[in-house]
């Protein structure tokens, strides 16, 4: 018995022992929401002639590494594939693998990427900074990035703000900057620890993490010209905006079928094919990246066309090319019709009809618009015209329908074999497209404003709630506005400083040292809304638009946020001294 209990008495003393020994998180208590406290670094702050290959970072508790890659900034530019991040209970480890700068002061900001463990709390503030010289360098810039085009997320994520060297040959599409920062969500940026010297600015979104801008698919700005840092500069503002600066190019050329295509690098915002029987024999269309040209009387032979191509961002082609037409078996695609069915009117429909091949032909017998089941309005030649006579891809149908009429519905009918198009093929289906006539009571009287700038032309447009363009105006003469009669409901109004007068907005681009056109949009500051809400029989007036910064210094943000104040309240007061 007594061998018994002494054997009892050991097993609670063992497992005593291991419960002792076995480490865990206590339970319960108050949730730990203090961030870890930096203790001691390796080298410590702001030292100077110093040149370490590791840095030390001791905390006051156990700590883990968020995304470190992308959450620690480390200025002036090093390799950064080869530096090693590691957590290891209460200590940062940063291995740099490399030999770091002479006479330069280097900054680790750590932004949120130190945290403890147990709730992800992130060390506040955390920056290291010391010098392989003897002085540490303490220059800084600030300011403010924006969208040019205001964006659905009103919180900025990943855009990052970078200095190249004068002298550098990289940019910011080609490798990381030599000093770089991270605008927080509401677009302020600071660069701290600059030496002395001529930079290049630019800001970016850097959504895939590679620490330099992505043209064809991120939204990017650059200050225009080198800027001399000899002391702090706290007034820059840069815009971003998406403009694809890739070549426009001809991938190739050569006969497809009946037809000859031209295949694009990318697609075009202007082309034109210049021949003798274009309108006539010849007609072309441009799907994305791809013109084809149709040709109805030429077979096993080539004719010289000339081929002018302009893309967004300027870059022009002004070619010669011989296409040749060749007889084909292959069968030729169907005729695809698209109809901007389902808009509302006041006295006359406008009727938009897109193919997506010329059109040759059409059968106005079967044409016309019904309101009932047995009231039809004829459509006849004179309601219709071509928007380009020589591609014949979209039609468009101007149809007046009388206050007689007090139907809510018309819609314009299309019978099968009503339309063909320039390889002799017709619609196979019947076409509807329905348009609902607006009633008095639903309508507003108008609105009217002011664009308080200068500059001319303006272009100016009401958008809807579907982003859609209800109606513009052009100002050439006037910075005054007014939209009548405008069905009810929620708007937005945006002006396009149209600076090369081709009506509509245009993207900067970088290789030609060219800045966006200038974008502004009405704003209620009270409701911090950019929409307004019309209502039937309401006159709206003094729906003012004011100018937002363009890239630039400014005297200083609070002082462009002042005058931005300003305008708003006393338009006839706007202090010149901001450019």
């Amino acid at each position: 018995m007594k061998s018994i209990r002494n054997l009892f008495f050991a097993s609670i003393i063992i497992i005593t022992w291991f419960s002792c020994a076995k480490q865990s998180s206590p339970m319960g208590g108050p949730k730990d929401e203090d961030p870890p406290i930096l203790l001691e670094t390796d080298p410590e702050d702001n030292s100077i002639n110093v040149k370490p290959r590791e840095i030390n970072l001791i905390f006051n508790e156990y700590v883990a590494l968020e995304n470190p890659n992308k959450q620690i900034i480390i200025t002036p530019r090093i390799k950064v594939d080869e530096v090693e991040f590691l957590a290891i209970k209460n200590r940062v480890n940063i291995k740099l693998n490399q030999e770091l700068e002479d006479e330069t002061t280097y900054v680790f900001n750590f932004q949120k990427s130190v945290q403890d463990i147990t709730e992800k709390n992130p060390a506040e503030s955390l920056k290291l900074v010391f010098s392989t010289g003897s002085t540490i360098d303490s220059i800084s810039i600030s300011g403010k990035i924006a969208y040019i085009f205001p964006q659905k997320e009103k919180l900025l994520k990943d855009i990052l703000v970078g200095l190249y060297e004068e002298n550098d040959t990289t940019d910011l599409f080609t490798s990381p900057p030599y000093y770089i920062s991270q605008a927080d969500t509401a677009g302020n940026f600071s660069i701290t620890n600059i030496k002395s010297g001529i930079f290049r600015l630019y800001a970016w979104h850097d959504e895939n993490n590679s620490l330099k801008a992505e043209y064809r698919n991120e939204a990017y700005g650059f200050y225009s010209e080198p800027i001399d840092i000899s002391s702090d500069i706290s007034d820059i503002h840069i815009n971003l905006y998406k403009g694809d600066l890739s070549d426009l190019k001809i991938n190739r050329s050569s006969p497809t079928g009946r037809n000859y295509d031209i295949v694009l690098s990318k697609s075009p915002i202007s082309y034109e094919i210049i021949h003798e029987d274009i309108g006539t024999d010849m007609f072309y269309r441009l799907n994305d990246k791809t013109i084809r040209i149709y040709h109805n009387t030429i077979q096993n032979d080539s004719t010289e066309i000339q081929v002018v191509l302009r893309d967004s961002v300027g870059y022009s082609i002004d070619t010669t090319l011989y296409a040749k037409f060749e007889p084909s078996d292959r069968r030729d695609e169907n005729l695809e019709i698209s109809v901007n069915s389902g808009l509302a009117f006041l006295n006359n429909i406008r009727s938009e009809w897109t193919f997506n091949k010329p059109v040759n032909f059409i059968n106005y017998d079967s044409l016309f618009i019904t309101y009932d089941t047995a009231g039809v309005i004829p459509i006849t030649p004179e309601n219709i015209y071509f928007l380009d006579s020589s591609k014949r891809t979209k039609l468009i149908m101007e149809l007046f329908v009388p206050d007689s009429l007090t139907y809510e519905t018309y819609t314009i009918y299309a019978g099968d074999s009503s339309i063909r198009d320039i390889q002799g093929v017709y619609n196979n289906e019947p076409i509807k497209a329905n348009y609902r006539k607006l009633k008095q009571d639903r309508l507003a009287d108008g609105i009217s404003g002011t664009v308080h700038t200068e500059e001319r032309p303006i272009l100016l447009q009401l958008i809807n709630k579907k982003n859609e363009i209800v109606e513009q105006l052009y100002l050439e003469d006037t910075n005054t506005y007014q939209f009548s009669r405008i069905e009810a409901g929620d708007y937005r109004i945006r002006a396009i400083i149209d600076r090369n007068k081709n009506r509509k907005w245009d993207p900067g681009n970088y290789f030609e040292n060219r800045q966006p056109e200038p974008l502004y949009f009405y704003y209620d500051t009270e409701k911090n809304t950019d929409e307004f809400i019309l209502k039937g029989g309401w006159l709206l007036t003094d729906v003012d638009i004011f100018p937002r910064p363009d890239t630039g210094i400014y005297q200083s943000i609070e002082m462009l946020e002042q005058e931005e104040d300003l305008i708003e309240q006393e338009p006839d007061k706007i202090d010149d001294s901001v450019n």
